[in-house]
């Protein structure tokens, strides 16, 4: 178990930062780097990091490959940063939540990242997307 001072980044907690800051973003701009200043634990996992790096890699979005690699590697070698990988047990876990909760529209994404948070006793979700708050995990920053 982990330190409920722990936050998981979802997909949007990464690019946010990395894109131009739009009105909508700053507050996510303002977040992660006071996430940095107080070096709390990140947790986040590889789906995470394969869905930056498919929106960062396509369209009007994408960046520079090479600022993506070193983007990417920077968060795998962070000390403050726990990447978590899905195993076969995470992975039928999910599908089973998606099972479970057909009438959300929760990307697989979002449903692996539900079962390492509630499997690490995480409750706090750094993200722009609703799915979190309606999986019963608190949003931050507060819209």
């Amino acid at each position: 178990m982990l330190s409920r001072e722990a936050v998981f980044v979802d997909t949007s907690g990464w690019v946010a930062p990395v894109l131009r800051p739009t009105a909508d973003q700053t507050p996510m701009v303002r977040f992660a780097q006071q996430l940095q200043a107080d070096q709390r634990p990140i947790i986040t996992t590889d789906d995470v990091l394969n869905e930056v790096v498919a929106l960062l890699t396509t369209g009007s979005r994408g960046i520079a490959r090479l600022k993506l690699i070193q983007f990417v590697n920077q968060i795998r070698i962070s000390p403050q940063v726990r990447v978590v990988h899905v195993d076969e047990q995470i992975w039928n876990e999910a599908w089973a939540l998606l099972e479970r909760m057909s009438d959300k529209s929760w990307s697989w994404v979002d449903a692996s990242s539900f079962v390492v948070m509630r499997r690490l006793g995480l409750t706090e979700a750094f993200t722009s997307g609703h799915h979190f708050t309606q999986a019963g995990f608190v949003r931050v920053p507060l819209p």
